[in-house]
């Protein structure tokens, strides 16, 4: 293949149209030329360090954020060293508590024994004292109504009155006295 070229009347100007269709005029490649430079120029003085300067800062951030990332994750971490510090407190204080609640539950429960002990021996004591008091009561009022009847016999049998205050004190205390020593019931046996 054989490229044929077709110069054109006027010279240098057809040579340029026809010669190279792909290669641009003079005049519109200088001023692309200088076009170009001047963008560049333009991009490199103010575009170029604005993007440097906003991945400078968004850099700083980014490595801001890894170290609030960072310090944030150390503060969780002591927090939960913190809080679990605490928590093992709190189980330990609970226990203390519980074991001291247990040490004066014990101690509440012996006071109590101790105390029901001391008023049921207060109530017997009373109640022995109040039986003796009873006691003391019937026996009195035994020997009264004894020394009575007794006093009533004897008139009979003597025939005589023994109304004598004095008098009739006298043998009853005397027959009570032979009753409790056991004297009167020996001689009727001795006698028998």
């Amino acid at each position: 293949m054989q490229a044929s070229f077709v110069f054109a009347e006027g010279g240098e100007e057809g040579f340029w149209a026809t010669a190279a269709p792909i290669i641009p005029h003079p005049l519109e490649f200088f001023f692309g030329l200088a076009t170009f430079a001047l963008l560049y120029f333009v991009v490199k003085a103010k575009v170029v360090p604005r993007l440097e300067q906003i991945y400078a800062e968004r850099t700083a951030a980014i490595e801001g954020g890894m170290n609030k990332a960072e310090e944030a994750q150390a503060q969780a971490q002591a927090a939960l060293e913190q809080y679990q510090a605490q928590l093992v407190e709190a189980r330990a204080e609970a226990s203390r508590i519980r074991e001291d609640a247990k040490a004066q539950g014990a101690q509440i429960i012996a006071e109590m024994r101790e105390q029901a002990a001391a008023d049921a021996a207060r109530i017997t004591e009373t109640a022995h004292k109040q039986i003796e008091a009873e006691r003391q009561q019937a026996v009195v009022s035994l020997r009264g109504d004894v020394g009575r009847m007794s006093t009533e016999l004897a008139s009979r049998i003597v025939g005589e009155s023994l109304e004598d205050e004095a008098r009739q004190r006298g043998i009853v205390e005397r027959f009570l006295a032979e009753l409790e020593s056991g004297d009167v019931v020996r001689e009727k046996v001795g006698d028998a």
